[in-house]
């Protein structure tokens, strides 16, 4: 994996970042022929070996569920000095406790229910990067959030639920969700939800919202859930980079101008 992120890295010049996490699915355990009881334990090794191989050009290594490694070079190396490696969770405590204790930087999947829920997991981890020695001012809290962009929000609405319906509910029926309709798609349209779906200045207040109330300095948008058609996927990144960036940066300015 770090081979594969450091090649993109260099095709990318030095944009490649990597979130890792434990994963909400476990189809992969029985595939790669690992046991659900050592979930914990693999990701533990597994993220140490990998901070390791950024680390180092040559890894000295040794765990429990895969062959030692000793003086082995591993290559090509990213462009970047330390290729940022975040990591992933859904919000849960354990996740959060551990990327502060590694001093990483978070990002959470906010998909549902309030963002404002994800506010004490983020004290959670700025604790636990203070009790391990890290400078909590230097490190970063993101956000994974499904949204889409468009001139007018009744548009956007309209647009973007067919996708978002049969994503949802094709995830739903294997993992005994409720059935997602219009009436959930709207609910979770509006300020306090974890939709991010607008005009401009609707998904540009939401957002920095959540800079505000929830401690996020970093955003990402997945667009779409399921399939749309490509044009209006990428005027939705166009205009998330031309019109609701620029908002959200200059308020945030302000706000963190004045809060100083």
């Amino acid at each position: 994996m770090f081979q594969d992120f450091a090649a993109l890295d260099g095709i990318s010049n030095g944009r490649a970042e990597i979130i890792a996490g434990r994963g909400s699915f476990i189809e992969s355990f029985p595939l790669f022929g690992y046991d659900l009881h050592d979930y914990e334990e693999l990701f533990n090794e597994n993220i140490e070996l990998l901070l390791k191989i950024r680390e180092s050009e040559k890894v000295t290594w040794k765990g429990g569920h895969r062959p030692a490694i000793h003086n082995l070079g591993v290559y090509p190396r990213p462009v970047q000095d330390s290729l940022p490696v975040w990591i992933g969770s859904g919000g849960t405590q354990e996740s959060a406790v551990r990327a502060g204790l590694l001093g990483l930087p978070l990002i959470l999947a906010i998909i549902g229910g309030s963002p404002m829920n994800f506010a004490p997991i983020v004290q959670l981890y700025k604790k636990a990067a203070a009790h391990a020695g890290h400078d909590v001012s230097r490190l970063q809290v993101g956000s994974h959030s499904i949204g889409f962009v468009a001139e007018d929000t009744e548009r956007a609405a309209e647009i973007f639920f067919p996708s978002t319906q049969y994503g949802m509910n094709k995830l739903g029926k294997e993992r005994g969700w409720a059935y997602y309709d219009r009436s959930s798609y709207d609910a979770a349209r509006h300020f306090e939800g974890a939709l991010y779906v607008g005009d401009p200045e609707t998904v540009a207040r939401k957002i920095i919202h959540l800079r505000k109330h929830v401690g996020i300095t970093r955003f990402m948008m997945y667009v779409p859930l399921s399939t749309m058609p490509h044009e209006l996927v990428m005027r939705a990144i166009e205009l998330l980079g031309t019109e609701v960036a620029p908002r959200v940066r200059e308020e945030i300015a302000k706000w963190e101008a004045e809060t100083k």
